[in-house]
Order: structure tokens, then sequence, then C-alpha cells
């Protein structure tokens, strides 16, 4: 699954990183605690978050996050949406709650993973 599929599955805007809409995606991390995106979060993951602050854009980048999902309608600002463009992260905003994104991420073959331990 590409970034570009999850935005015509979740009916999503692309607002940034709009270059890189081709990347593959393997996993998926749903979150609003960026301390359970750095303990759980996989290879090739997509955040889905509606938390709406710049640590969110920091914790991507430190974790090598594919795209961000804003969800709930949620619009991160411009300072965000230029610190995104900068890194070449996808930012995708999404009516859809958090619990409907990830059920309709999942049943199109995206999966968390388990947790290890």
């Amino acid at each position: 699954m590409t970034v570009n599929d999850i935005i015509e599955l979740l009916d999503g805007t692309a607002l940034a990183g709009k270059d890189e809409l081709d990347k593959e995606v393997l996993t998926a991390c749903g979150s609003d605690m960026m301390s359970d995106v750095l303990a759980f979060a996989k290879h090739q993951c997509v955040l889905l978050t509606g938390l709406c602050n710049p640590q969110v854009i920091r914790t991507a980048e430190m974790m090598d996050i594919v795209a961000i999902i804003f969800v709930r309608g949620k619009t991160p600002d411009e300072t965000m949406i230029q610190m995104a463009d900068e890194m070449g992260l996808p930012i995708i905003t999404t009516s859809h709650r958090m619990f409907s994104s990830c059920g309709l991420l999942y049943e199109h073959g995206l999966t968390g993973g388990i947790i290890d331990g």
C-alpha cells in the first residue's frame, strides 16, 4: 500500500510532502501519545493521530515515519506543514475518526504488528 492509496481510502487531503506520496507503507500506528509511538512504531509505518503540535513532526522524523495522518479533521498550522515539507514527510488530514481510520487501513491489509516482549 502506498501513501496515495491511504489518501484514497480515508478520503484524505495531502497538505505536505506531496512529492513522496508513492512511498510504500507496511504498518500503521494510531496514537495521541508520542511516547507510545516511540515505543511501538514499526518500519515503514504511517502514524495516525489527533495530536496536532510540532512534537508529532519531530517524533515522525526520529522514527522514520512514512507519513502522518491527522484524524478527526485536525489540520496542522503552517509551521508544521513547512517543517514536514522540508523533510519530505507527507501530511494528510481526514475527517474520519481514529477508530474508523485504523479499521479501514487494517481492512485493506495494514497491520500494527504485535508487541514484542
